[in-house]
């Protein structure tokens, strides 16, 4: 995440979001997604879009995406683990050998932390410019009661996204991956991956470390900022068509529902505060799949077969984002 830097990308025109997507999410969980209507958001595209009333900011989140607390490291999840490439997965720097509907089509996954980040505590401490302030270059994350890292969480979540998305034809680059580099990257680092990497969608996974009876889903959108090196600005409308394609497929596909705590029951939340967002020159939101602090929603984090349809229902936002812009 970094300063904003000549190769700056500007974002195309939306265009109509699908109506369908309303119905899914409505069907799925009437109760806390009846927010969810037609709308001409402020900002944001004309009317005759589905979407959210109003995306809720936190003025007190559980903790911030990009500064969490400190995790357990690196034990065991408590089912399946594997990573699962899937067909055509190649290196995060290369190639996809898929030819779909994505190709020519870059995506940048930032995977929340690094699982080496507990073994260089001075260097993830120290202060990098996220543009509007300071804040650390990175933290470990947090971790389910039974010690299953964040990191290793969004890892593998990573992976399983990389491997869908090339199949799709896209050209996928991680901002990190098994242990290169060995702590980090800091946050303006990862955002400049994205800005240099110049990508149609950038997003960032990661899991909440929230109080037990708090669960559920929510995708952090970039608010407007255009202060220091920050400038948001160009890249907040269509971040939110992003962040609102994934919301309402995540929950389609994984079942999960919006968050409890956060959000007003949208599963979006408004967020300056992020240096991975405030320093993007690209479309780019950040999701937390879940509490790992809550017993319910730590079950799901832990299993691969879950993590696989979490995977699946990102990529189907992003996907649908992609050929819409």
């Amino acid at each position: 995440m970094s300063y904003v830097g000549p190769d700056f990308d500007p974002p195309r025109p939306r265009r109509t979001r699908r109506a369908p997507l309303t119905v899914a999410l409505a069907a799925l969980v009437p109760g806390a997604l009846l927010g969810w209507v037609v709308y001409d958001a402020v900002g944001g595209g004309g009317s005759g879009q589905a979407g959210p009333v109003a995306s809720s900011a936190s003025s007190a989140p559980s903790r911030s995406a990009s500064s969490s607390p400190s995790a357990a490291g690196s034990a065991s999840a408590s089912s399946d683990d594997g990573k699962q490439p899937g067909p055509g997965a190649t290196k995060s720097d290369g190639v996809p050998a898929g030819s779909g509907s994505l190709k020519g089509k870059v995506v940048v996954i930032d995977p929340g932390h690094n699982p080496g980040n507990f073994r260089h505590t001075s260097e993830i401490n120290r202060q990098v410019n996220i543009g509007t302030n300071s804040k650390e270059c990175d933290t470990t994350g947090t971790s389910t009661n039974a010690g299953y890292a964040e990191a290793r969480f969004t890892l593998d979540v990573a992976h399983r996204l990389r491997a869908i998305l090339q199949k799709e034809g896209a050209t996928v680059k991680l901002t990190h991956d098994d242990g290169s580099p060995a702590w980090g990257p800091c946050v303006n680092e990862r955002a400049r991956i994205g800005n240099t990497a110049r990508a149609d969608a950038a997003i960032s996974i990661h899991a909440d470390g929230s109080a037990p009876g708090n669960r559920g889903f929510h995708v952090i959108m970039p608010g407007s900022v255009h202060a220091g090196a920050a400038d948001t600005r160009a890249i907040v409308g269509p971040s939110r068509e992003l962040g609102e394609r994934i919301a309402g497929d995540f929950v389609r596909v994984t079942g999960e529902p919006p968050s409890n705590y956060l959000g007003g029951g949208t599963g979006l939340v408004t967020r300056t505060d992020l240096g991975g967002l405030n320093l993007s020159t690209v479309p780019k939101v950040f999701i937390e799949c879940g509490n790992m602090r809550d017993s319910k929603d730590a079950a799901l984090l832990t299993s691969g077969a879950w993590r696989q349809k979490a995977a699946q229902g990102i990529s189907e936002g992003i996907v649908s984002f992609l050929r819409e812009s």
